[in-house]
């Protein structure tokens, strides 16, 4: 991320959008999306799918249904990105306990994949959050899941 924050025409003169939490959200979202694009993406994936990888890797096992549940993606989203995942090399789908379910792990390559965007994720984490003491940084955590929670 660049040294100054962007500065948008809209709010120089406190404009009607400036004072509105989903705007300044959405100008947050870009700022973070454009720093993981230009260090994990180059890797070929973009945040939610490194996400996904994420979390398949510290639940390995973890039935689709509940990954999904975890993800906050429906099952027709999830299904495509697994088949691209499995395509790729990095998870396989295994019969779960009941025969009806699927487990969904990362395979040796796809452990090796994740380690690499993990490392990204944490430099691309520290540069976003650069601005911040530690106190801030938990403290808009704790706000955004108050958001988020609705």
């Amino acid at each position: 991320m660049s040294a100054a924050p962007r500065r948008n025409a809209l709010d120089a003169d406190g404009g009607s959008l400036g004072g509105l939490l989903g705007y300044r959200l959405r100008l947050a979202q870009v700022a973070v999306f454009r720093d993981f694009a230009e260090s994990v993406g180059a890797l070929g994936v973009s945040p939610g799918r490194a996400g996904l990888l994420i979390t398949i890797g510290a639940h390995p096992g973890l039935s689709q249904s509940r990954l999904a549940e975890a993800v906050q993606l429906d099952g027709s989203t999830l299904v495509p990105l697994l088949d691209g995942f499995e395509r790729s090399g990095w998870v396989e789908r295994r019969p779960g306990p009941d025969r009806r379910t699927n487990g969904v792990w990362l395979t040796p390559p796809g452990r090796r994949f994740v380690t690499q965007v993990k490392a990204r994720v944490q430099a691309h984490e520290a540069r976003i959050a650069q601005r911040l003491t530690p106190a801030e940084r938990s403290e808009l955590l704790r706000l955004l899941s108050l958001v988020a929670a609705g």
